[in-house]
């Protein structure tokens, strides 16, 4: 019998649906909401409880409570300010730790924290051992297509991805005609795309005229099991506001959020969705 599946949430659709797609595939969950990141409602469907992100052995004690030996961290962590963090006694002896990978970026940050667990005797896993149903696969997700001109331009962008991942910098560019609209940081991707909206149309596509690509993948510097590129159905609607023909992620290493919806979206909207290997 498969055992709990220890979900420690952050903000954001991902928890959620990490949640419902395991315990669809028939095991049995826990959610650990993380105070100030987590959107309450949902966690109201499965057995929970509310930690501040400073409270880990809290969250440990939760988790072994319910039976827990897998754990998965997922959603939005903000970015804390350590000085204003509630700890429990537990938090107040690895935050030193913690700190220090803070300020080797976001990706040794969400290292850190999963590491805490591990420590503890969790095993640590994947969206795609946890939920292997969000995981994109190759192939096109709805009716369209990307054209060989598309093609182009999921290359560059693939390859823009992948050389400021390397410095940690983000997950997501933008391209159209081989010309680099936007790159993804701090803002995410929701924000990254609005951007791209807000250039002119010399330079992009438009609703009657798309042009350009966004493109997701797995950063070199980052670990699979804490964070996963994502895209769902808002990343569509984005897109297709911005004027793109369609969305390119990285095959067996992204995760696609309701795959139905976001099919029936893009097909809606004259979108592709594709995954692919860079």
């Amino acid at each position: 019998m498969s055992t709990v599946l220890g979900i420690i949430a952050g903000g954001g659709d991902l928890p959620r649906a990490v949640a419902q797609s395991a315990q669809d595939g028939g095991r049995a969950v826990f959610v650990v909401g993380l105070k100030g990141s987590v959107t309450e409602d949902w966690l109201a469907a499965f057995p929970h409880a509310f930690v501040f992100l400073g409270e880990p052995g809290k969250a440990i004690t939760a988790l072994k409570g319910a039976g827990a030996s897998d754990v998965i961290l997922c959603g939005r962590v903000d970015r804390p300010g350590f000085s204003e963090l509630k700890l429990d006694t537990k938090g107040m002896m690895v935050l030193p730790k913690v700190v220090a990978a803070a300020r080797k970026g976001d990706d040794a940050l969400l290292r850190a924290l999963v590491g805490i667990f591990e420590d503890d005797g969790f095993r640590a896993v994947s969206v795609a051992v946890a939920a292997p149903g969000l995981v994109a696969t190759e192939g096109s997700l709805g009716k369209l297509s990307p054209t060989d001109d598309n093609r182009t331009d999921i290359a560059r962008g693939f390859a823009i991805v992948k050389a400021l991942g390397a410095l940690d910098v983000g997950q997501a560019a933008a391209v159209c005609d081989g010309l680099a609209l936007a790159v993804e940081a701090a803002e995410g991707t929701d924000a990254m795309i609005a951007r791209v909206a807000g250039l002119r149309e010399a330079l992009r596509g438009t609703p009657k005229a798309r042009r350009g690509v966004l493109v997701k993948a797995l950063k070199p510097t980052q670990d699979a099991v804490t964070d996963m590129p994502v895209i769902g159905v808002s990343t569509v609607k984005g897109a297709a506001d911005a004027g793109l023909a369609g969305i390119a992620v990285e095959a067996g290493r992204s995760l696609i959020l309701d795959k139905k919806a976001v099919a029936a979206e893009a097909d809606r909207l004259g979108l592709f969705v594709i995954g692919m290997t860079p």
